[in-house]
């Protein structure tokens, strides 16, 4: 998950599409049940290869989601920039009106969505996958939810990243 580091950069993170472990187990039963029902069906042939097709379909696109990139997370000295994939506007978001920075769970259900830039109900959320998050909380009330692999190494990128930085009256 880490990438080189570059010059000023002081923790960098990428999260990928597909690696989410509740969806990768959705996908790959789906693509069970499709081979099963190839198996079992003995009798009609075109069902029996739409099934295998199918199957193959999930398994490879499953593939190309592990390695698509949802978005990266680079932290610098006074801000945390995030872009996205492909034609996503860059995020950056600047530490200087951040109050608080708590390291907590994104979310209390089991399942959830990939997303990138959601504002919702005064959040605004990042995810790709796994279950902890840094939520960051500005000057205005607004909370900004990023979801990570390594929590307490983006936590304390962004401490040490807010306090490189004198504070403007």
């Amino acid at each position: 998950m880490i990438a080189t580091m570059k010059e000023g950069t002081l923790y960098s993170e990428s999260q990928y599409l597909g690696r989410d472990k509740t969806w990768i187990s959705v996908r790959l039963l789906l693509a069970v049940f499709c081979f099963v029902a190839y198996w079992l069906n003995f009798e009609h042939l075109v069902s029996r290869q739409l099934f295998f097709i199918v199957g193959i379909i999930i398994i490879c696109s499953s593939v190309i989601m592990m390695y698509m990139l949802l978005y990266r997370i680079d932290v610098h000295a006074g801000s945390v920039v995030i872009s996205g994939l492909w034609t996503t506007r860059l995020v950056k978001i600047d530490l200087q009106s951040i109050t608080t920075v708590e390291s907590k769970s994104y979310s209390s259900y089991s399942f959830n969505n990939p997303v990138y830039n959601l504002h919702k109900n005064g959040k605004i959320r990042f995810y790709a996958g796994g279950k902890d998050a840094v939520w960051l909380t500005d000057k205005d009330g607004l909370k900004y939810i990023i979801g990570t692999q390594r929590q307490q190494e983006l936590a304390q990128a962004i401490q040490q990243a807010k306090a490189a930085v004198p504070l403007i009256p």
